[in-house]
């Protein structure tokens, strides 16, 4: 017969659940396992609280919509918003998938010795299922292998493992082989079925204790599970059948012969009596067992103060989470008082140097007409004025009387329009008052501007009357008008020749305002 079109579901696919754990070559941990199916990671995704599923497993949960995560609320840590499963919010642990796929792993087929990782045998397990010859064999990497490829080549048309594990096909025929003779297909077959029913998970076999009374029958992968869970009614099974037999030692009957699934208890052997040293060890074995019990509830009473433990240090630690989060509101509280003193002390840090400024001004001016200004670090203010960077320079102001016009100077260091790189320029300024309004406008003194000679014989003096009809004398609108004066004032060639005007790095202008008329 022709061989099937249809091919296995790769491994490699996200429709599988995790790996079985009996692959892993090595200590199993917990973060390798998917928190549905407790299997290993296949194609891990981690959910946003943290908590790793396989692919499969994660879309089998949120078919139906977002679920809370069963884990979170097992563990007591599920938090509103996060512990959340969702798509949109999982995403593929690829560093979690490198580490499941170079853990070591082995064939859990009896006598095989492949050895490799999880990887390697997700890759052979691909390339074992889509060949099209798998009928009765045990899903080996090793040996088995070879013999299936074999078997390819000599026969093309054999029925699935998962047809041949079914309970309702193990009695039908399987289809022909065209390359072997009838009578040596049907031995073929025969020996591959039982050798087949001897490894397969799924066959269901009585309990190893049958003999001595245990009734149960489960499936070949799921009876370790099952003497695990029973052995203390196994080992009260096996005590009375001892005893039995020691209290009709006269007329003992042989114990009926096991199956060939059961021959290699080491607990009982086919037609066979028990001795008195495997009474005495079947006693031995049942006081361990109930030492093991006492030790069990000596164990559970530790873990019941430890767990009074873990729960008064967690009331601690909450108290000091309330305690913390206090703190912080508080730090935070004196954190904006101290950002609001510090706005306030710049306020009042500018307020002070305003102030300052105000009383300098205050101490350098005169209620008499007369000012004399000195100007200090002539040199790099000068300099300053060269390279255009403070091209003029105003004195502070002073007044012609206590309630009179108030003025200052304006000098320009290296010269101003027509004197601009070869004077000193010497303006006078009218500025706006307080007292404006009492006086006479437009102004109409004359104002007399000199240079000082600091050793009192040459002083360099100019002379102006203000010209009433210009915009610089009249009442100010503004902070001060226009300046005016003298833009030839000084040389500086004059200046430089003679070190009497400057002097320590100083010069001194003198302004005289003549008050004749008010």
């Amino acid at each position: 017969m022709a061989a099937a079109n249809s091919t296995p579901p790769s491994s490699l696919d996200l429709n599988q659940p995790g790996f079985a754990k009996e692959i892993l070559g090595t200590t199993l941990e917990v973060k390798y396992l998917c928190s549905e199916c407790k299997n290993i990671l296949r194609r891990p995704f981690q959910a946003q609280c943290g908590h790793r599923y396989c692919s499969y497993c994660l879309k089998k949960i949120i078919s139906a919509g977002p679920q809370n995560c069963a884990s979170c609320i097992q563990e007591g840590i599920y938090e509103e918003g996060i512990s959340v499963l969702e798509k949109k919010s999982a995403f593929p642990d690829n560093a979690a998938r490198r580490e499941v796929e170079s853990l070591p792993a082995v064939c859990i087929n009896s006598g095989c010795t492949w050895k490799g990782t999880i990887k390697e045998y997700e890759v052979k397990i691909k390339a074992r299922l889509s060949t099209s010859v798998s009928f009765f064999f045990p899903l080996c990497l090793g040996k088995a292998q070879v013999v299936r490829v074999r078997l390819q080549r000599s026969c093309g048309a054999c029925s699935s493992h998962q047809a041949c594990c079914a309970a309702p096909r193990l009695s039908a025929s399987p289809a022909r082989c065209d390359h072997l003779p009838a009578g040596l297909w049907q031995r073929h077959l025969a020996a591959a079925f039982r050798d087949h029913v001897k490894t397969c998970g799924r066959s269901k076999v009585p309990c190893r204790f049958e003999v001595v009374g245990c009734a149960e029958v489960v499936e070949n992968e799921k009876l370790p599970e099952h003497e695990s869970k029973c052995l203390a009614e196994h080992l009260y099974m096996l005590l009375s059948f001892v005893l039995s037999l020691k209290a009709g030692s006269g007329d003992l009957k042989p114990l009926p012969a096991l199956s060939s699934s059961q021959n290699n208890s080491p607990l009982l052997a086919a037609n066979s009596l028990c001795s008195e040293s495997e009474l005495s060890r079947s006693l031995e074995l049942l006081g361990r067992c109930e030492a093991l019990e006492r030790k069990t509830v000596t164990f559970e009473n530790i873990v019941c103060v430890l767990n009074r433990e873990v729960e008064r240090v967690s009331l601690t630690a909450e108290a000091f989470s309330r305690q913390h989060q206090l703190d912080q509101e508080k730090i935070e509280t004196l954190s904006n008082k101290v950002r609001q003193l510090e706005r306030s002390i710049g306020l009042k840090d500018l307020a002070m140097a305003e102030m300052e400024e105000k009383i300098r001004n205050m101490e350098a001016s005169t209620y008499d007409g007369v000012f004399i200004w000195k100007i200090t670090e002539f040199a790099r203010k000068r300099q300053e004025a060269i390279t255009g960077r403070s091209p003029a320079i105003f004195s502070p102001a002073f007044y012609t009387s206590k309630y009179g016009y108030k003025m200052c100077l304006r000098i320009y260091l290296n010269g101003d329009g027509t004197g601009r790189g070869t004077h000193l320029s010497l303006f006078f300024v009218v500025m706006k008052g307080p007292n404006d309004a009492l006086l006479r406008w437009p102004f109409n003194q004359k104002v007399t501007l000199m240079l000082l000679d600091q050793n009192n014989r040459e002083h360099i003096i100019d002379a102006f009357r203000p010209d009433v009809t210009s915009s610089s004398f009249q009442r100010p609108i503004t902070e001060m008008n226009i300046a005016s004066g003298c833009p030839l004032f000084c040389p500086v060639s004059v200046m430089e020749a003679k070190n009497s005007y400057v002097r320590d790095d100083a010069i001194f202008i003198k302004a005289i305002v003549d008050l004749t008329g008010l």
